[in-house]
């Protein structure tokens, strides 16, 4: 086993230094800094491609953590304020938000069949005892 010590983890130490990591990875980086660092960047890549613009990017992010999914406060905070930085408007951030909001509607495309196909069996199986 490699010593802790002796692995570079420089994207792990630039996030810790610019106030952008998430103290949630903190386990995982004490379990095996190498893989933590393979993981950032691994992540971070198509960010630092240069193929999104920033302000782009600062969108996905924002969807991506304000996503039902994911619900990370901190993050929707940082990547609204660098948005805002960007040049993006409350209007374009609203947006985004109004996208990511229909994640959570499939509970109820999924959910509101299923119950009406149940209540349906299960009145067909029920006596009827008393009216409606």
């Amino acid at each position: 086993m490699t010593d802790k010590a002796t692995i570079a983890t420089p994207l792990c130490d630039h996030l810790r230094e610019a106030k952008q990591w998430n103290p949630n990875w903190d386990p995982f980086y004490e379990l095996d800094p190498a893989w933590t660092e393979r993981f950032m960047d691994m992540g971070l890549s198509p960010m630092r491609s240069g193929v999104l613009d920033a302000k782009t990017i600062e969108f996905i992010a924002i969807a991506v953590d304000a996503s039902c999914t994911h619900m990370y406060g901190p993050g929707v905070r940082r990547h609204i304020r660098k948005a805002l930085e960007l040049g993006a408007t409350k209007e374009e951030i609203t947006a985004v938000l109004q996208c990511v909001s229909v994640l959570g509607i499939h509970t109820m495309s999924l959910s509101a069949p299923i119950l009406l196909e149940e209540f349906a069996a299960h009145e067909r199986s029920t006596p009827n005892t008393h009216q409606r």
